[in-house]
């Protein structure tokens, strides 16, 4: 039997996103940029694409900009804001995305610009006092701030975020790769300027995502080369993969009640199951908190063992990860940041609409056995 929950790594190909691709695959594979009929054709799939998208998210059109996934969408938003708008401060979290963090890391080094840390509890819940003491304090700032964190769960507010930054005359870049397909996000009341989204987050294909940025940004091209993406991004569009993404967010928008309490069913199950057969079972963060995190998410925290649990768990069927799969299997700097106790043993479980309540009492007994074993 095979058990996959490390769906915030990547989740599986919807059949019907496969399906919806195929022809884009293997009959309508003009290059969008092409003048004749075959052109015309992958032209107007991508057109209809980015109306779809910024319908379901209430933006206009031309704010959708095609890239390669969540990384590439994160770095165009943070160069741009910096390099197109005199940005000297910015100002995140230590829990963020590498894709952010290292992005900020190059900006430091080859502009001088300043980063700051939004103060936070031992949960990681943010300070937003102390953020707005940093808006008021500084000028030319930018803001950046995930929605949900990708290890442990934690959703941020957002939404007053994006009000202090208003309010501030401030920029506000926010990562949702965890988030975008399993909550609606309305675009036209968000205070957000730029918003990166990756489709293999919510069954859609690899290799491709998407950054919304504001009417009246502007984007500096970190890819040179053709004119696509009306100058913002080099590169021929990925046709079969833009429409599988749109295919991928219609879905999850039409079932996002339906799957949401399933999938928190699921979740709640596993907390249960964990909580009544390991008395010492902890959770990072806000994991288990149903009202302060990501509900496909949960970041459990064992006592140490004997056993590695995650290559034990890898020999049952059963796949799940320690953390972010960008990690390239470096200690967590998002349990670092919490102060987490790292001789314990970190599991993160991440859910899908395909996993089963049978599937995670699987898991709850093949852990127990492990720990049986140990009381022994």
């Amino acid at each position: 039997m095979k058990i996959y929950l490390d769906n915030a790594a990547t989740t599986p190909l919807d059949p019907i996103v496969l399906e919806a691709m195929t022809p884009y695959l293997l009959n309508h594979f003009g290059n969008p940029s092409s003048h004749h009929k075959a052109g015309r054709e992958a032209k107007a799939a991508l057109e209809y694409c980015r109306k779809k998208i910024a319908v379901l998210l209430n933006a206009e059109p031309e704010e959708i900009i095609f890239t390669s996934g969540g990384t590439e969408a994160d770095n165009i938003a943070i160069i741009s804001a910096v390099t197109c708008n005199h940005i000297d401060h910015v100002i995140t979290t230590p829990f963020e995305h590498p894709a952010v963090l290292q992005t900020l890391k190059f900006l430091s080094k080859q502009y001088h610009t300043r980063v700051s840390f939004i103060k936070h509890d031992e949960k990681g819940n943010l300070d937003l006092q102390h953020l707005e003491y940093l808006l008021r304090n500084n000028t030319h700032n930018l803001v950046s701030v995930m929605h949900a964190n990708n290890e442990i769960g934690n959703l941020n507010q957002i939404e007053k975020i994006g009000e202090l930054c208003e309010k501030y005359k401030s920029l506000f870049h926010t990562d949702t790769v965890q988030t975008l397909g399993h909550y609606e996000y309305d675009l036209s009341h968000l205070k957000v300027h730029f918003l990166a989204a990756s489709a293999h987050k919510f069954h859609g294909p690899k290799g491709v995502g998407f950054l919304y940025c504001r009417k009246g940004q502007r984007l500096n091209r970190i890819i040179h080369g053709g004119g696509q993406e009306s100058g913002s991004r080099a590169g021929t569009e990925n046709i079969p993969g833009i429409v599988g993404m749109t295919k991928a967010l219609e879905l999850a928008y039409e079932r996002i009640e339906e799957d949401s309490t399933f999938i928190r069913h699921l979740k709640n199950l596993l907390i249960s199951r964990l909580t009544e057969i390991l008395p010492d079972v902890q959770f990072n963060g806000n994991s288990a908190d149903s009202d302060k995190s990501l509900y496909t998410v949960l970041s459990v925290n064992l006592p140490s063992t004997e056993t590695d649990l995650l290559r034990y768990l890898d020999n049952e069927g059963i796949a799940v990860s320690g953390g972010s799969a960008c990690s390239g299997g470096s200690p967590s700097h998002v349990l670092q940041a919490l102060g987490a106790d790292l001789e314990r043993t970190t599991i993160r479980f991440s859910f899908s609409k395909f996993n089963t309540p049978d599937e995670l009492n699987v898991v709850a007994e093949k852990l127990a056995a492990v720990y049986r074993l140990v009381a022994a």
